[in-house]
């Protein structure tokens, strides 16, 4: 029923397509870009639940207040708490071993903003789990969103780092002057 009801507002209101080539593991760190609104939020929910998938997301702890934090906790939702020196890697990397099944999707840049310096996290958290990433791309200009790499970590960052925004720069955000891959 949820896959209907996500799949008629994806599809048919909101006029998107979908592009699925990567298979549905067990285990497995999403890697979402270009990240330019809050709207790819509820596309990409959209989006994963009209392909019958489900995945949990991380957004800063200040996001999760009431009532709004119940919502966002039931939708998959994990509040991070960026004040603090504590280690996400490893406390996401924990719960991903004590889990059978685990789709966890992350923001390369971090921000809406313009931000060529991506956060490292998504790739550690894969790395140190030794689970795959999958690159999803949105692209407002096609109104599509494409599931359409796997990338396992090979432990060079540099080198990993620069497949990852290369697969990257064929999407389009919605606000396109937000999106920067830096120096590739």
């Amino acid at each position: 029923m949820k896959k209907a009801i996500c799949s008629f507002i994806y599809h048919k209101l909101l006029g998107w397509k979908a592009v699925v080539n990567v298979p549905d593991y067990d285990k497995y760190i999403i890697c979402a870009a270009p990240h330019t609104s809050n709207w790819d939020f509820i596309i990409g929910k959209l989006f994963y639940a009209a392909i019958g998938r489900e995945t949990g997301f991380m957004m800063k702890k200040e996001w999760f207040f009431f009532p709004f934090g119940y919502l966002l906790k039931a939708m998959g939702g994990i509040p991070v708490n960026r004040d603090k020196n504590t280690s996400t890697v490893e406390a996401v990397t924990n719960e991903i071993k004590k889990r059978k099944t685990f789709h966890l999707a992350i923001t390369p840049e971090g921000t809406r903003s313009p931000n060529p310096n991506w956060k490292r996290g998504f790739y550690y958290i894969a790395l140190k789990a030794q689970i795959p990433i999958v690159l999803i791309g949105i692209d407002y200009k096609t109104k599509t969103i494409t599931a359409g790499k796997v990338i396992i970590p090979s432990g060079d960052y540099k080198e990993d780092i620069k497949e990852i925004k290369t697969y990257f720069k064929q999407f389009t955000g919605k606000h396109p002057e937000n999106f920067q891959t830096g120096e590739i």
